[in-house]
Parts: C-alpha cells; structure tokens; sequence
C-alpha cells in the first residue's frame, strides 16, 4: 500500500443548492443546506485513502463544532489524525458554498482560519514519516513556507513532489523549482504562466513557462476536455469521462488525490492519468467533497470500462 503525506488544508463546506445562483443584491430561495468535510488538502488526502493509499495530513484545527465535523470524518474513513494539530484558541476553517442545481457551478468563499497557522515547523514536525512515504502531495490552502517545508523534505528523502497550486494565490517563482509534478487547472495554469489556455498548443506554451521556473512534469486539467500531461519531449491528452454532474466542488481534488496514489504506486504515466481521470469522474456524480471520493474498486470497474486498463 502506498504511503502519501503532505501539509494541506482542513476545512469544513457549508453548502447551500439554489435553482441558480444569485447575482448581486438578488436573494434566491434554496432547496437544502449541508454541513461536510472538506478542504482541498482534505480532500485530497481522502481521495488517496479511498484509492488505496495510506496518508497522513499535516494540518491544524479548532476544538469546536465545525471541529467535530472533521473529526468524525477522520474516524469514520479510518484516516489518521496524527499530525492534525487541534488548538481550543483557533477557529476552525470554513467554506462556504452555492450550488446552481441547474449546471452543478459553484461559487466559493474559504475561510482559511486555522490552515493559516500550518508553516514549516508543522512539517517539520512529521519529517520521520517523509523518510518511509511513497509520495508527498499539498496544495495552496495552508501556508507557502508549509509548501516549502514539504519540498525540502521531499528532495532530502527522494520523494516525488506533487504540488496542486490552487487555489491561486500570489507566490514566489521559487516555489515551482524542484517540483515533480504541478496539476493546475487551466484557470490557475493561465493565472501562474500569463498564458490563457484554450487549446493543446496553449497548453503546451504554457508547460514551457511552467518548466522555466524549474518543473519537471506539467498536468493541466481542462474540465470537460480531459487532462494534458507533458515532461517536456513526450505529451499525453487522455479525455474526460462523461457522467452527469451533480456537484463539481471536489473534482480537482479528486484528480490529485487519484494522480498522487497511482505515482506512488510507480503506475505508468498514461495509467496514474486515468485512474486520475477515472477518481475525479466518479466524484462529481455525488453531493459533497470528501464524501464524494470514490473507492479503488469503483475506479479501478471505470478504468477497465472506459479505457479497457486493467489493474
């Protein structure tokens, strides 16, 4: 069983689903609210477990209601809450969602609370379970020294460093060298490169200023139109799965999560691409984030239905 671990984000959804979504100064009557585990670190990190990976999350919580949601997801996966630090002074992170029932778009407002006070000695203080890990995965939702910290481990015990860099925030250049693989949507690959993405060459000009800043591998995922993967000499485009959405909130997290498990697995770039595509597919079909993630069975059925890959 592969071994992830990495600082990532905590957060609890408080989704509300309305027939569309409001425009400004317009109140429009929903249908139902949910209260959920979420937080893109979260739900990475829970997206790997269902997979088929061990992981441990290094993040930080309060000792409150919202507190207690995440708490029970951890239980209830059977996911370790080991370098999840919960501090009884701290709020702990909120997002608050819309769904438009009509196309399954969302909007989103984070309140990163406690995830801001996740920085390098948090990592550092899980550096024994960097020597034994199969893959190290984060994103941008706790801090950029945490993101720092946990390259440095990475590279001292020759880990792959996975880097989702969302949401997006204003960050050094540094940040990007040395990293394995970075998995941007195309909003985010045209926030980080200046390059708007719409096409295969767009993505392609894109990696180029990707691997400027010192990336060895580039994912860009395009929605509906699937994922581009290049190194620089070889390019891989594997297509989406279609399904009916119902929630699209997880769905990058889910990739990540399904992407992270198959590299540490030592899959074929092509594979890990669609076991990726295959987690994030199924993801969207459900209500919630961390709720939504797949198990490997249920991956491992599309896998062979839609790509005919066996594992």
């Amino acid at each position: 069983m592969a071994k992830i671990i990495g600082p990532g984000s905590v957060i609890v959804d408080v989704t509300g689903f309305a027939p569309h979504l409001p425009v400004a100064g317009e109140t429009v009557k929903g249908s139902t609210l949910r209260f959920g585990p979420g937080g893109k670190g979260s739900n990475q990190m829970t997206a790997a477990h269902r997979a088929g990976s061990t992981v441990q999350i290094i993040s930080r919580r309060g000792d409150d209601v919202l507190g207690q949601i995440l708490k029970k997801h951890y239980e209830t996966e059977g996911m370790s809450e080991k370098y999840v630090v919960v501090d009884p002074a701290a709020e702990t992170a909120s997002a608050l969602i819309e769904i438009d029932e009509s196309d399954a778009q969302n909007r989103i407002i984070v309140i990163l609370a406690a995830n801001e006070q996740v920085v390098r000695e948090s990592v550092f203080a899980a550096e024994e379970d960097f020597k034994d890990a199969d893959a190290v995965l984060t994103q941008f939702e706790t801090t950029t020294e945490a993101v720092f910290a946990a390259k440095e481990l990475a590279h001292r015990y020759g880990k792959p460093f996975i880097l989702n860099p969302a949401p997006f925030v204003p960050v050094p250049r540094e940040i990007f060298d040395g990293v394995d693989y970075v998995t941007p949507n195309e909003t985010e690959a045209e926030q980080f490169t200046g390059i708007k993405v719409d096409t295969v060459e767009d993505c392609r000009l894109a990696a180029k200023k990707f691997f400027e800043m010192g990336v060895r591998n580039v994912v860009i995922t395009l929605g509906v139109r699937g994922a581009f993967f290049t190194d620089g000499e070889r390019e891989i485009l594997v297509p989406s799965i279609k399904v009916k959405a119902v929630e699209t909130t997880g769905a990058g997290d889910a990739f990540n999560g399904g992407l992270a498990t198959a590299i540490a697995e030592g899959l074929p770039m092509e594979t890990a691409l669609q076991f990726a595509t295959c987690t994030a597919a199924i993801s969207v079909t459900r209500l919630g984030s961390s709720p939504s993630m797949p198990y490997r069975h249920e991956i491992v059925a599309l896998m062979e239905k839609e790509f005919g890959v066996r594992l």
